[in-house]
């Protein structure tokens, strides 16, 4: 795999190990607590503006590489940029609850395949 590949991937899970930081440092990953502290939803958004910059670099080097919903990735980085005044709480909050996990696997697992 490209050098460039794996240093966006690298990023990712970076990125990715920052947001499950940012949860634990402000009390847990409740709803409630997400909601109600602006400054880790923009953390969390900025996070997410990296991974999918990264991502969409991944991808247009390399289409074929093996990360679940990584086209919906770009998709979502899309959304927050230009569309950050339709973004809601409770569609951020479920992202990184239902798909962030999946992404660090599948990213952590590239990652190990490729050691040098």
């Amino acid at each position: 795999m490209k050098e460039e590949i794996l240093v966006w991937l690298h990023d990712i899970h970076t990125e990715i190990v920052a947001i499950e930081d940012y949860f634990v440092s402000t009390g847990g990953k409740s709803f409630a607590t997400f909601s109600n502290n602006r400054m880790l939803k923009k953390a969390v958004e900025r996070s997410f503006e990296i991974i999918g910059e990264a991502m969409k670099r991944v991808l247009h080097v390399d289409a074929e590489v093996t990360v679940r919903n990584a086209n919906k990735i770009v998709a979502f980085r899309n959304k927050i940029s230009h569309e950050y005044d339709k973004l809601d709480d409770e569609t951020l909050y479920s992202i990184v609850i239902r798909y962030l996990p999946d992404l660090k696997e599948d990213v952590a697992k590239i990652l190990e395949q490729n050691k040098p």
